[in-house]
């Protein structure tokens, strides 16, 4: 997504944007490439939900932004609606494509170098008064976003220890543990069911890539305009960069 500088970056550790791919490009049912299908699953399913989803945010933007470097690129941006989800794709020097995922008035992506960001997730909570979190997930070539809601058992702020219930996109209902680390201005989400990934808070919301060091995640604000504000980074590093999408 993004200039050369920012090619580097995903090289070494991607960080930030999202939305699932189209099903023309569908290429796995591997359920290693969603979070919800583990050894925890179980038929208790969350009693909460994921709050109600922003305006379809589909179009064609042009795009500004700056590296974590501080250097500063430009680009297009396609965002296509596949059921639940969007594929996003950038053009700025380079290709990105990856998956978004909307939970209230933000939406989150996350996405690798190239046409094919397989293997990339991202999942948006909101956090509650309480601590606990209401979130959307989905996962690159799939069309439908699954939800998982957590109660933190320990900690405080946003780190510490969660149980969580969740609904994969099918209805089977799931359980797992989260354990949640302050890495830098981010932050460091691990599933028990062998899935990590790292995230980022904007007021009482907080976006997190899954994929590993090849995939980067970004958490735009949706604004009343339709404009897309987001930060953006990558696995590894606390260095983000910034971006800003206005329709065409």
């Amino acid at each position: 997504m993004k200039t050369n500088p920012r090619a580097h970056a995903l090289a070494f550790i991607l960080f930030v944007v999202a939305v699932i791919g189209c099903k023309s490009t569908n290429t796995s049912n591997n359920p290693t490439q969603s979070k919800s299908i583990s050894s925890t699953s179980t038929s208790t399913s969350s009693t909460n939900s994921a709050p109600a989803t922003h305006a379809n945010i589909a179009g064609k933007y042009n795009i500004v932004g700056t590296n974590p470097n501080g250097t500063a690129y430009r680009g297009a941006l396609g965002v296509i609606e596949h059921g639940d989800v969007y594929q996003f794709r950038w053009n700025a020097g380079n290709q990105y494509d990856g998956v978004g995922v909307v939970n209230g008035n933000v939406v989150a992506v996350s996405f690798a170098g190239g046409p094919n960001g397989t293997g990339c997730g991202v999942v948006d909570y909101n956090i509650q008064s309480d601590g606990s979190l209401i979130g959307r997930w989905g996962y690159w070539g799939k069309d439908e976003a699954g939800t998982e809601n957590a109660t933190r058992t320990s900690g405080s702020g946003l780190a510490g220890e969660y149980d969580a219930t969740g609904k994969n996109p099918n209805g089977t209902a799931y359980k797992v543990k989260i354990t949640v680390e302050p890495a830098g201005n981010l932050y460091h989400f691990v599933w028990s069911n062998n899935t990590d990934g790292v995230g980022i808070t904007e007021g009482d919301n907080v976006a997190a890539g899954i994929g590993g060091s090849r995939c980067g995640f970004v958490a735009y604000e949706i604004k009343a305009d339709g404009t897309l504000d987001g930060v953006w980074g990558g696995y590894g590093s606390d260095k983000t960069g910034t971006e800003k999408a206005t329709k065409q």
